[in-house]
């Protein structure tokens, strides 16, 4: 619409419904005001995290920090005014408020002076951080008991002599109440809120570290953020939904890392059926190929424990293999029947044929498996196999966890000028987009594949969903976890079965996608950022996945800085991999900075110490000027609003649409 003539029926119609929300020239005007304002707001900053793999504390404490965020500010406010040593403590006290707090009172002689000192050097803080929002949206921020409180010293400055005692008062009040240690606790969580405007997951949230649940927890109560599903999330979606192998899958990894804190404590999954089952079957199997990986929680098991892990961890392995190749079977267009690997042993000489080549086994006890029906469950199995389905799809915590996923995310997201998907975009050799088929024979490449793709695994937890489409849609998760053309494995296959039975390493190797081979390309980058309509020369892609071996000298900028991969192995089992402990980047109004970090100790560590984790950041590109809301998303969306209601305005005052007083 312009500001001229309506001839358009449907304008008019649009404006009469904005007239109900700014029914006069003066409210109309007034929020034209507002929103022209916000446009010359520093940008928020973002935050983007990828691969946490269940290391809840290593997250929790950079959402706290906010990739060192939180310490750039308080050297930029304090700089040589204030000792290093007491910058430390005050980031230690704002990420950990009630644990600071204990230790502050076991060895403080005067705690209101220190009470007088601490919350003006918060204030000021606060007033920094939240120096970029609207006043309405730091009101909102804040928590009810000190709402007042805390807008009153945000918004009233001490070198204002008329309101130099009033501020005092407010401080000695405070103290004077005992409501000092609670103010502090609120007004550093505040500080926290507000450092960060939004948060981007970049997938892989599930498996590996014991904390998956406690993550997911925190997520449903954080503020504003996004997920971009990864692979690892999805096999535990695919679970939920009731896909049988996905099950198994979920099983097999959190028995390989010996990581059941998230399957028990976190969604009650009962695991009593395979553990009887798996010391009946394979109770005189030592079971050496699937004792708990090294680096794992696995290591504080004794020996009995690892040796009662194996075998449940063979046992739900072996009823993979069967499960997955039913499906195999099923969906001979997925052209996946070569992974059958249980077809193909020589049970009686103790050899495997993978890819036409023979391979001795490092063992082949299957109590289980008939060499004339490799792939057919036993009744014992198959009871068990009941018995875990029904506990995943009962457990409510998992239930909702796995809407807050839907809700909250899907294949991709575009998000100011940058693409950011888990793990890659199908392409054929000479690197064009791959054209992948989906259900019922249709065919999509690119931003239509991802987004289809999206839409079908939602069906799966549709009730309203067409039943064969549902149907497709729960087994088509085991394809995304494992497939060759899946957006979220890319790789030609998984070598899951080459990597517990034979010692062969060339069997083991899983041969990367053509995505991941040439993420290097400059002009394969910007054909994909051309097909997902992203435009203008600060436009970049950012995964992660594939983890980036620091140690041998690989990078995570590529593409002359186009693409960005932040999988750095928050995983404690990678680091030995990395070399690193997990990249996070951050995107605020002066450009992207990516912050290496080395291991997370723990956070009573932090406490005590006050040694936060160390992180390396690599200016990645900064920008020419601050940017402002008006150069982001949100600025097109208000600018959008804007003209609409400027059209409004000459409504109203050429009386084609009558004012409501």
């Amino acid at each position: 619409m312009t500001s001229n003539t309506f001839k358009n029926t449907e304008d008019i119609r649009y404006l009469q419904l904005l007239s109900q929300s700014f029914p006069t020239v003066a409210t109309a005007s007034t929020e034209i005001i507002n929103l022209q304002a916000i446009l010359n707001l520093p940008k928020g900053t973002e935050h983007f995290v990828a691969d946490i793999h269940g290391e809840y504390e290593a997250f929790q404490h950079i959402l706290k920090n906010a990739s060192g965020n939180i310490k750039r500010k308080v050297n930029e406010l304090f700089g040589n005014t204030m000792r290093e040593c007491d910058k430390r403590e005050l980031c230690t006290l704002i990420y950990y408020p009630e644990q600071k707090l204990e230790l502050v009172k076991a060895k403080e002689t005067d705690m209101d002076d220190w009470y007088h000192i601490t919350i003006t050097q918060l204030v000021r803080v606060c007033r920094d951080v939240s120096s970029k929002y609207t006043r309405s949206k730091v009101r909102k921020a804040l928590p009810k008991e000190f709402s007042y409180i805390i807008q009153e010293l945000l918004h009233e400055r001490t070198d204002d002599v008329n309101k130099t005692a009033y501020i005092s008062a407010i401080t000695d009040t405070i103290i004077s109440t005992g409501s000092a240690d609670d103010f502090i606790i609120a007004i550093c969580n505040v500080i926290q809120r507000l450092t960060i405007d939004y948060l981007h997951i970049l997938g892989d949230v599930y498996d590996r570290g014991p904390g998956a649940h406690i993550i997911m927890d925190t997520l449903c109560n954080y503020q504003s953020w996004d997920i971009q599903w990864g692979n690892h999330d999805i096999v535990w979606m695919g679970a939920a939904a009731g896909n049988d192998a996905c099950i198994c899958n979920v099983l097999r990894m959190s028995l390989r890392y010996a990581n059941l804190e998230t399957l028990e404590d976190g969604y009650g999954i009962n695991l009593l059926p395979l553990l009887t089952f798996a010391l009946d079957t394979y109770g005189d199997d030592p079971c050496p190929e699937f004792l708990p990986k090294a680096g794992s929680s696995g290591e504080n098991l004794d020996e009995r424990e690892k040796l009662r892990v194996a075998r449940m961890h063979k046992a739900i392995t072996v009823m993979q293999f069967k499960i997955e190749a039913a499906l195999f079977e099923k969906y001979p267009n997925w052209k996946m029947q070569n992974r059958e690997l249980l077809k193909e042993i020589d049970y009686k000489n103790g050899t495997v044929k993978v890819d036409g080549v023979k391979y001795k086994m490092i063992s082949c006890s299957f109590p289980t498996i008939d060499p004339k029906n490799p792939n057919k469950l036993t009744d014992r199995e198959i009871a068990v196999m009941k018995s875990l389905h029904a506990s995943f799809v009962h457990s409510e915590k998992l239930q909702r966890h796995m809407r807050t996923m839907l809700a909250h995310g899907c294949m991709y997201s575009i998000y100011n000028n940058n693409l950011l998907f888990h793990a890659s975009v199908p392409l054929n050799a000479d690197g064009s987009l791959k054209e992948i088929e989906l259900y019922n024979g249709k065919k999509y490449s690119g931003k239509e594949l991802m987004h289809n793709t999206g839409m079908l695994l939602r069906s799966a937890f549709q009730n309203d969903s067409d039943p064969k489409e549902k149907e497709y849609a729960i087994d088509y998760f085991l394809y995304m976890w494992c497939g060759p053309d899946s957006l979220l494995f890319d790789k030609a296959k998984m070598a899951t079965f080459e990597r517990y039975f034979l010692t062969d390493k060339e069997p083991q190797k899983e041969a990367k996608g053509v995505f991941i081979n040439m993420r290097d390309n400059e002009a394969v980058v910007d054909q994909i950022l051309d097909a997902f309509g992203i435009v203008g020369e600060n436009r970049h892609i950012i995964t992660g996945h594939v983890p980036v071996h620091v140690t041998k000298g690989e990078k995570p900028i590529k593409a002359n800085g186009k693409m960005m991969v932040i999988d750095g192995g928050f995983s404690k089992a990678y680091h030995k991999e990395t070399g690193i402990a997990g990249y996070t980047l951050v995107y605020h109004s002066r450009g992207f900075e990516l912050v290496q970090h080395e291991p997370f100790t723990s956070a009573d560590d932090v406490v005590r110490s006050g040694a936060d984790v160390k992180g390396t950041i690599m200016i990645v590109e900064m920008s020419s000027h601050r940017m402002k809301v008006a150069d982001t998303d949100k600025g097109v969306e208000l600018q959008r609003q804007i003209n609409d209601l400027k059209d409004l305005l000459y409504a109203y005052r050429h009386g084609i649409i009558n004012e409501k007083r």
